[in-house]
């Protein structure tokens, strides 16, 4: 498991939490002394600008949300001493972003060390997801939208993907079946039970159709379900689209001991969608088109099924699994924290996210118990109805996310996840709902179960767009969690942070008590070199 410790420094004054001495940042040099020019009858002074008005100092209640959980309150102004116990982060931020790039090259708090807290990160002189208002990284590989404009040469969100000409002609590999013509397009269908190993090349002209609940590997419940199943792979630049003439919910899920491996380049992302988008039809609004792609592993969960677990902080037990949201009788978890269920890298997924019942959804990607093993970079989520990434347990940790234009939240990890994740971006969508997150971040309303939820965020950039949605970043449930190098803007009348306890009293209050190594607890919140932009300053 993941570990880090570090000490309580609950409304402690300014000490730098985990991070000590925080540095991190570069050092800028003054102008040397350069020639005096003298210049007889100089012209008139340019009048002097006024200068630009200084916000107000934020408020407690400006800065954060208060929630009262089993008769249990943080109030605000504990949580916004929370955040002044770090180092370098600024609360009262105005002005820092141009839609979601930074106004300036020079960052807008100093940085820190992020590779402190483990060896996935890499050390950055810079706050939030995007180097300066010049940075490419989230360049071409990604779509735009009114929620979120990368730049570069990406295609707008709503155009048709680049599948190629030549489909009237083109035939379907080994493994899929001919399903006709779409918008003139070859539609080759996935066979909806992937039992064996399947390629699917990049042919000019063609798109992989899967209607229905589409399987790779088997879905018999135990926790070892196939263990060398079948693995899907899928080239760089392929297309894949749901079936939207048939009214089954589509969705497709890599089963435990499966695999997907779907690399695409920065050139050639992979693309999940519907079938409007290949036809034309979507718009900027347009969003629960499909259910989205679900990966299930074998790594530790928290909440294990009836008759199953309990589970441990090492998450060694060999029984306790869980049923994955928004699908019968699939289920996840085991004991291999390095359970491999593929690789996502170069991946968009849009127009997703179906609501099977209340509080039972299916989001833009589902990731249950994978594990370490799992590697997830480079994607993006764009226009789920509900989350654009949920996180059920296991230990898998994600770098290059940007979350696009989702209706819920758009990173929600629960049930004992235990990762990192860095270079993130969400960007909501003004119509967003009123419990609508950036993050949020749970245990499933169990306040000591175990594994117990713990997360590391560096370099991420929040932005909450409409006035409907609730704060930036929910934390309960006694989860464990530390948040370096980020930038968090929210809309008039939003705050910034959420922070939640459901069980004991004073200090003792779980999500922001002292460390307790017998309760796998490495205590309070800590923010470092985070730049608030809060309720529409």
């Amino acid at each position: 498991m993941l570990s880090f410790s570090r000490r309580n420094h609950f409304l402690a004054g300014t000490a730098c939490l985990l991070l000590a001495a925080c540095g991190g940042a570069d050092d800028v040099a003054s102008p040397g002394a350069g020639n005096i020019d003298v210049i007889v009858n100089p012209p008139a002074p340019a009048p002097t600008p006024a200068p630009s008005p200084t916000p107000s100092p934020i408020t407690a209640a400006d800065f954060a949300q208060e929630t009262t959980q089993s008769g249990v309150l943080v109030t605000a102004a504990e949580q916004l001493a929370i955040v002044n116990a770090g180092s370098n982060n600024v609360t009262n931020g105005a002005a820092g972003l141009n839609g979601l790039y930074p106004v300036s090259a020079t960052s807008l708090t100093p940085a820190s060390n992020p590779s402190l807290l483990g060896n996935f990160f890499t050390n950055t002189n810079f706050v939030g997801a995007l180097n300066g208002p010049t940075d490419t990284s989230f360049q071409s590989w990604t779509c735009n939208s009114s929620f979120a404009n990368f730049g570069g040469s990406g295609a707008a969100c709503t155009a048709v993907p680049n599948i190629g000409t030549g489909g009237a002609s083109a035939a379907c590999p080994t493994g899929t079946s001919d399903a006709g013509l779409v918008a003139g397009f070859r539609a080759c269908a996935l066979p909806r039970n992937i039992t064996a190993n399947l390629t699917l090349p990049k042919i000019a002209g063609v798109f992989y159709r899967f209607s229905g609940q589409t399987e790779v590997g088997g879905s018999t419940i135990g926790t070892t379900d196939a263990p060398n199943g079948p693995v899907l792979t899928i080239a760089p630049g392929v297309v894949l689209a749901a079936d939207s003439s048939q009214a089954d919910n589509d969705l497709i899920v890599v089963n435990r001991g499966s695999r997907i491996e779907a690399v695409g380049n920065p050139a050639n992302p992979i693309i999940f969608t519907s079938q409007q988008n290949i036809e034309g039809t979507v718009s900027d609004t347009s969003q629960g088109q499909w259910g989205g792609l679900v990966l299930l592993g074998q790594a530790p969960t928290a909440v294990c099924a009836t008759g199953t677990g309990p589970n441990n902080a090492g998450g060694t037990s060999a029984t306790c699994q869980a049923p994955i949201e928004g699908i019968t009788g699939r289920f996840y978890g085991g004991p291999n924290q390095a359970s491999n269920s593929g690789t996502l890298q170069y991946v968009q997924i849009r127009y997703t996210g179906i609501a099977i019942s209340e509080g039972n959804e299916l989001q833009g990607l589902t990731l249950g118990g994978t594990g370490t093993g799992t590697t997830i970079d480079h994607v993006q989520s764009h226009n789920s109805s509900d989350d654009g990434i949920e996180i059920f347990g296991g230990t898998t940790n994600l770098k290059y996310f940007a979350v696009t234009g989702a209706d819920d939240d758009a990173f929600d990890v629960d049930n004992g996840w235990r990762g990192f994740m860095q270079f993130i971006i969400s960007a909501q969508r003004p119509t967003a709902t009123s419990d609508s997150y950036a993050s949020e971040i749970d245990s499933n309303g169990s306040e000591d179960i175990l594994p117990r939820t713990y997360g590391r965020y560096a370099n991420f950039t929040f932005v909450q767009g409409g006035t409907s949605a609730a704060a930036a970043i929910r934390l309960r449930g006694g989860a464990d969690f530390a948040f370096v190098n980020g930038v968090i803007k929210t809309a008039t009348g939003q705050k910034c942070i959420n922070i939640v306890a459901g069980a004991g009293t004073g200090a003792d209050r779980t999500t922001i008590r002292p460390a307790n190594e017998t309760l796998q607890d490495a205590g309070a919140p800590t923010f470092n070199s985070v730049y608030f932009q809060c309720g529409g300053r």
